[in-house]
């Protein structure tokens, strides 16, 4: 890797000011100052100093973020404020996107990353990546519906959807329920329930693979991934 662009991805200026920083001498690589930008290193073998401090190369990040209502899952939007928006400006150099999308009033579990690989092995059809969410439902859940969800529902398009799992955590005139299913279709749990003839009025995402929702984090707050955490979402556990 170029040493510029090295320095580039952990967020040391434009390049202009990354220029000034390399001829100052500030760069030291391998114990030796490296004054030239197109200096080949490798991050994760050779050592290189800034002003004195050891560069920790990272390639990846991975943020757990307790979405809000009212923020859209993308990575940026004339209109709305969006999930990079909650995020320092100091990790926009890694330039992390959201994995998958909730919905605009939906709040709970998202991961944001730049780890394509990993995206892809959680959306991917084939994987059967569970997601469980909890909702408020407008009416009376009941039995017949944790059938209905256990068969599969067909959707307003005729899309007919994989089981679904369904928990009655109470059932009243507003039923509080946890769902999980393995498919991520547009508004899918809003979209099963009016299958059914119910709505949801509130929908919270509380789990994704192996990684749940940090009940530490208040709306709008993120951190991110343990080492246990990451090391368990890579391998399926």
């Amino acid at each position: 890797m170029r040493l510029d662009k090295l320095l580039a991805n952990m967020g040391y200026g434009s390049r202009k000011e990354m220029k000034k920083l390399l001829k100052s001498g500030a760069v030291v690589v391998n114990g030796e100052p490296v004054k030239e930008g197109k200096a080949k290193v490798d991050p994760f073998n050779d050592e290189v100093v800034v002003n004195g401090e050891k560069i920790e190369y990272r390639e990846f990040i991975y943020i757990l973020m307790n979405k809000p209502q009212g923020v859209i899952s993308a990575t940026e939007d004339r209109q709305h404020e969006t999930v990079i928006d909650l995020l320092p400006v100091d990790y926009s150099v890694f330039e992390p996107f959201p994995v998958g999308r909730l919905d605009k009033d939906t709040e709970g579990l998202l991961l944001l990353t730049n780890d394509g690989q990993l995206s892809h092995q959680l959306l991917s059809p084939k994987k059967h990546v569970p997601k469980t969410y909890y909702a408020e439902i407008d009416g009376k859940v009941t039995d017949l519906d944790i059938q209905a969800f256990k068969n599969g529902v067909t959707l307003d398009d005729g899309y007919e959807t994989k089981p679904g799992e369904l928990v009655i955590l109470s059932s009243d005139e507003i039923s509080r329920i946890e769902l999980t299913i393995t498919e991520g279709k547009f508004h899918q749990v809003k979209r099963m329930f009016q299958a059914v003839g119910k709505e949801v009025t509130f929908l919270k995402r509380i789990s994704m693979g192996s990684l749940t929702l940090d009940p530490s984090l208040n709306l709008g707050e993120f951190r991110e991934l343990t080492a246990e955490e990451l090391d368990r979402l890579q391998n399926n556990e």
